[in-house]
């Protein structure tokens, strides 16, 4: 018998593993040094295939994170992301699932990639909680920063707080109500 895989599952896993390539090559190589050939062998696809999805390694990085929240989406009750960003129990659901990877997050800070995590984390705020809330779109920026700031931190200095802390201590920043 064999599995049918459908065409958006395949371009999804051809394009996450072109973008796990990039990262795996930037560990020990600056992003302005990364070949594209590099990139398609350690993925394990032609320089075709890279060319057919991305223009350069730094969109397939942007589409990567795009990929990730797609995930975080899907994964997470709508509601509670629009209506409970703020709310301790969002915080730290979204505090363990980027965690998840941490490693793409790292990676993209110690290459000084920041533009690519805050567009990616502007975005998301624009597109899904700005259209629910009445606030501000200065404060969900604000917000976005802190939180980004706060994630890699926490992950640079190797985790010494547990989720629960640090999602403690960002609801304070916000002043909002612990559940």
């Amino acid at each position: 018998m064999r599995i049918r895989i459908n065409q958006n599952e395949k371009s999804k896993f051809t394009r996450m593993c072109i973008s796990e390539a990039i990262v795996s090559l930037l560990k020990n190589t600056p992003l302005d040094k990364v070949k594209i050939s590099d990139i398609a062998k350690r993925a394990g696809v032609s320089r075709m295939s890279f060319y057919k999805y991305y223009h350069s390694s730094h969109a397939a990085l942007n589409d990567y994170l795009d990929i990730i929240i797609s995930e975080y989406l899907q994964k997470s009750d709508a509601d509670r992301i629009t209506n409970e960003f703020l709310n301790y129990d969002h915080i730290l659901y979204a505090l363990k699932f980027f965690d998840k990877y941490a490693d793409f997050f790292l990676t993209l800070a110690r290459q000084e990639q920041y533009s690519i995590m805050i567009n990616g984390i502007n975005q998301f705020m624009v597109e899904h909680i700005y259209p629910e809330k009445e606030i501000s779109v200065y404060e969900l920026y604000s917000y976005a920063g802190a939180l980004l700031n706060t994630f890699l931190k926490w992950e640079e200095n190797g985790k010494k707080e547990s989720a629960e802390e640090l999602a403690c201590t960002i609801c304070k920043m916000y002043r909002t109500k612990e559940q």
